[in-house]
């Protein structure tokens, strides 16, 4: 089950850990959290799985950024979320899909206990300004049945910043 907004706002500071908090942001049943003013993107047009690929820093300027289409920019949320009771999940908000702006091409799934920032895999079908601070996405949780363990010492847990992809370290093992 999705826990209800009123439900979210109960948990704020007890099992759920959303920082900065601001209760104009909760929605019937999420919360909306915002864009950093960094973004990253790779250097090279081909990836490759088994390598670290390099990144380069984009700021993004308070009048804005133009996103070009086809091309994969990694972002961050402003706020660093936490819980050990819930299952995180987050989606790109509406207005932001209207527009042709993909928050996570594939990583809105997070794992229970997870703690940091939500790195956000953006990507646009036609060119679209962003802006810094921008509530861009939403967080939604759901209950757990069963046991289970936490997530505690994965490779992205306790993030600071924007976390290009770190499989090649998969292939270390």
């Amino acid at each position: 089950m999705i826990l209800s907004g009123k439900e979210i706002l109960k948990n704020i500071g007890k099992e759920i850990i959303i920082d900065p908090f601001d209760k104009k942001r909760i929605n019937p049943n999420s919360y909306n959290l915002s864009l950093y003013k960094e973004l990253l993107v790779y250097e090279n047009v081909v990836l490759d799985m088994k390598t670290k690929n390099t990144t380069s820093k984009i700021i993004i300027p308070e009048d804005g950024l133009l996103l070009e289409p086809n091309k994969l920019y990694l972002g961050r949320t402003n706020e660093f979320t936490s819980t050990d009771k819930y299952v995180p999940m987050l989606e790109g908000r509406s207005s932001t899909g209207r527009l042709g702006l993909f928050i996570h091409v594939t990583a809105g799934f997070g794992d229970i206990g997870f703690a940091g920032y939500w790195t956000l895999e953006i990507f646009c079908v036609q060119p679209v300004k962003i802006y810094p601070n921008v509530e861009i996405c939403q967080i939604y949780y759901h209950n757990i049945n069963g046991e289970y363990d936490l997530y505690r010492n994965g490779k992205y847990q306790n993030n600071t910043g924007i976390q290009p992809s770190l499989m090649y370290k998969d292939f270390e093992k």
